[in-house]
């Protein structure tokens, strides 16, 4: 036990940065304190959010900051919800990867990811969702709380599937869609 008691004290977790400050990145805060797995080092948010706090994390730079913060931060998460098209997501998503940041998989505790099922990474399930056996999901991917992906069903890159949808089994969303709060 003293063992195991020690390991959890000197344990260093990878730190994060989050690319959004508004209010989905409220949400991947939450998440990500449950997860545990990670230590959130701040925000990068617009230039009128700099220096502003997020839940008490920091918005500790802009996007055009970003290629300096590679240089100090490997983990960045795209914490920006998909407001009318998925098109800034997927800008952001391709540039963290450009600069060299890894995009982790995040899962909430309270949700449900069948060990027979596949996450892209950069993708975030919130809390009470549940992913179903042989259910493939893409990158860059919000599942977000109480949605349900089905059996078999395939959920393409850059995706929000909204609070409580449901995507039943061997159903194929495509890339880039929107599925709206209860459908």
């Amino acid at each position: 036990q003293v063992a195991q008691d020690w390991y959890k004290y000197v344990m260093i977790k990878p730190r994060i940065i989050l690319v959004g400050a508004g209010g989905h990145a409220s949400s991947c805060i939450d998440v990500i304190e449950q997860h545990s797995q990670y230590e959130i080092a701040g925000l990068v948010g617009t230039p009128c959010e700099l220096n502003n706090e997020t839940l008490g994390y920091p918005v500790i730079g802009t996007e055009a900051q970003l290629p300096a913060l590679s240089k100090t931060y490997s983990w960045a998460l795209i914490a920006i919800g998909q407001i009318n098209n998925p098109d800034n997501r997927i800008r952001l998503f391709h540039l963290i990867e450009e600069l060299g940041f890894r995009a982790p998989t995040i899962v909430s505790p309270s949700a449900y990811v069948s060990p027979h099922a596949k996450l892209g990474p950069g993708t975030v399930v919130m809390h009470g969702a549940t992913v179903n056996a042989r259910a493939t999901i893409g990158r860059n991917c919000i599942l977000n709380s109480h949605s349900l992906v089905e059996h078999d069903a395939v959920v393409g890159n850059d995706c929000h599937i909204a609070t409580r949808a449901t995507i039943n089994g061997d159903v194929s969303v495509g890339s880039g869609s929107f599925i709206g709060s209860g459908a």
